[in-house]
């Protein structure tokens, strides 16, 4: 059973198979541990953070990098509960990044001091969802 930390194979060929030129909208669903999990063998072990304090360092560490490749958090929300769905899933984080395209998402996730950054990140959640979504235009109608 994975905890979705980061993607499987699978999941990263199918993101990689999409228009790569295209902007695009990351949905982010994150439930944080109550103390960071630092693998035993990372300086940052044994520290007691939170894992939102864990988590606020990946936002402090990454956030510029996310700039960096044109991206920008476009929503932010706090979750209240679910209407529709599995009534176990809560969200202590919730929001959208923007990227002008996938070669800016796949950019920012290979950069030297994102992958110093997601560190915090893995410490700190205990399970996620991060949903690709291609803009709309705005309509009075659903669909």
């Amino acid at each position: 059973m994975t905890n979705y930390l980061d993607p499987d194979r699978a999941q990263f060929d199918a993101f990689k198979g999409l228009d790569r030129d295209t902007p695009l909208n990351m949905l982010n669903l994150v439930r944080l541990r109550d103390v960071a999990d630092y693998q035993s063998d990372h300086a940052l072990s044994g520290k007691g953070l939170s894992g939102g304090e864990a988590y606020k360092n990946y936002g402090a560490a990454s956030g510029p990098v996310l700039a960096d490749v044109g991206g920008s958090i476009i929503w932010r929300g706090q979750f209240e509960t679910t209407l529709i769905g599995p009534s176990d899933e809560a969200w202590d984080i919730m929001f959208i990044a923007n990227y002008p395209n996938a070669h800016a998402f796949l950019q920012m996730i290979t950069d030297p001091r994102y992958k110093q950054a997601v560190i915090h990140r893995q410490a700190a959640v205990i399970t996620s969802r991060l949903i690709r979504s291609g803009p709309l235009p705005i309509t009075d109608e659903f669909a």
